[in-house]
C-alpha cells in the first residue's frame, strides 16, 4: 500500500502538477494540504477519471486538506477535534482498507505559527495539544495509523539546510520541536528517519525566494506519524524531490512510504 502526503500550495494552481505525479506514483492513498479552495471548487473529476475518490475539507482562499483514494474511505472525519470554535480546515481523516485488515489516514496541516509574538504562535502550540489528545486516543484502537502531512515544524537541526536561519522562526522553536516530539513518543514512528536514520540532506520544501531550490537551501517539514501497527508493515519511504522541478512546482514535494 503506497500512502503519500503532499502539500500542494494550490490545488488549482498546480491542478496538472498533481496529476501528473499521480500518473507516475499512483499512490493508493494521496494525503494533500494547502488546497486553497472551499470543498464544492476542489477538481475532483480530474482525480475521478484516474480511479480516485476525493474525500475534501476545503476552505476559500487557506488551508484546505484532502484525501485521494483508489478505494471509498470510512468513517470520515472533518476536522481536528477539541475546540468547536475553530473553523480552519486542517485536519481530516478515514479508514481504507489494507488487504484483510484497514489503515487509518490523517491528512495534517499544522499552523504554521509565524510571526512569533502574535496569536497565531500560540494557535499553533494549542492545535499541537489537540493533535496529540486526538493522537492518543486514536492509538487505543490499535489500528495501523499513519498520520501524515505537513507538520511546520523542523525537527531537528539535520532537517535544514542552514538551521542557523531558522532559529527566530516558529518552525523550529523549542516548544514547536518539544511538542512534535511529544507526539513521537506516544508512539509513533517518523517515517524518514526510520528509513534513512541521520542521513543529511532531506528536504521536503523549498521557498521560492533566493534561489533555495537551486542552492538546495531546504527543510524538511512533512512527516508521516505510524501507529506501531503500521511501522510494523513498513518497508519502503521516498521522498520526490525531483518534482521541485518540474513547471509550476508547489514549495513542498510529495513524501511516500509503502506498507507491507
Amino acid at each position: 500500500m503506497i500512502i503519500a502526503t503532499w502539500n500542494i500550495n494550490s490545488i488549482k494552481a498546480r491542478l496538472e502538477t498533481a496529476l501528473a505525479w499521480v500518473r507516475e506514483a499512483k499512490p493508493d492513498v494521496l494525503c494533500l494540504q494547502e488546497l486553497k479552495c472551499e470543498t464544492d471548487a476542489f477538481p475532483a473529476t480530474a482525480f475521478e477519471e484516474l480511479g480516485y475518490t476525493c474525500t475534501i475539507h476545503g476552505q476559500k482562499t487557506y488551508n484546505g486538506v484532502a484525501l485521494l483514494s483508489k478505494s471509498p474511505p470510512e468513517d470520515v472525519r472533518r476536522g481536528l477535534p477539541g475546540d468547536v470554535s475553530d473553523t480552519q480546515s486542517r485536519y481530516i481523516e478515514a479508514l481504507f482498507p489494507f488487504g484483510k485488515r484497514i489503515v487509518r489516514v490523517a491528512s495534517i496541516y499544522l499552523p504554521n505559527g509565524n510571526p512569533l509574538g502574535t496569536e497565531k504562535f500560540p494557535y499553533k502550540l494549542g492545535w499541537m495539544d489537540r493533535l496529540h489528545a486526538h493522537a492518543k486516543r486514536l492509538l487505543k484502537l490499535e489500528e495501523p495509523l499513519v498520520m501524515a502531512g505537513d507538520y511546520n515544524v523542523i525537527p531537528k537541526p539535520i532537517d535544514a539546510r542552514h538551521p542557523e536561519a531558522w532559529v527566530n522562526d516558529a518552525l523550529f522553536q523549542p516548544e514547536s520541536r518539544a511538542k512534535f516530539r511529544e507526539l513521537q513518543t506516544l508512539g509513533f514512528t517518523e517515517a524518514v528517519r526510520a528509513m534513512a536514520g541521520d542521513q543529511p540532506g532531506l528536504y521536503t520544501f523549498w521557498d521560492y525566494q533566493a534561489g533555495a531550490w537551486q542552492k538546495n537551501n531546504g527543510i524538511r517539514i512533512d512527516h508521516l506519524l505510524l501507529s506501531p501497527q503500521a511501522a510494523d508493515h513498513l518497508k519502503a519511504v521516498r521522498i520526490d524531490k525531483h518534482v521541485r522541478g518540474w513547471e509550476k512546482p508547489s514549495d513542498h514535494v510529495p513524501v511516500v512510504i509503502t506498507l507491507a
